[in-house]
């Protein structure tokens, strides 16, 4: 399901127009990614939790020229199912 799909579905659902739903999910969007950056965690009971994580710094290798090059430290989002989703998709 990609974000138009989304869209549709919380339209269909909750009676709003595509508009009124594209604007709806674009603000849970940004409103979990306010969160992250503020927080580091966002945790909808039931669904999920969002979470910020620092991610080391480490070595690789170039796949053209096998040479090692370095990869900085950066933050990146991870996500943990909560039981009632696990519960939903098996």
């Amino acid at each position: 399901m990609g974000k138009a799909d989304l869209v549709e579905s919380v339209a269909s659902a909750t009676g709003l127009t595509k508009a009124d739903a594209e604007r709806a999910v674009n603000a849970t969007f940004e409103a979990i990614t306010e969160g992250l950056k503020k927080e580091g965690k966002v945790t909808l009971v039931g669904f999920g939790t969002f979470s910020a994580k620092k991610r080391a710094a480490r070595e690789g290798i170039n796949p053209l020229t096998k040479e090692a090059i370095k990869i900085p430290a950066k933050m990146v989002a991870s996500f943990k199912a909560g039981s009632k989703l696990k519960d939903a998709i098996n």
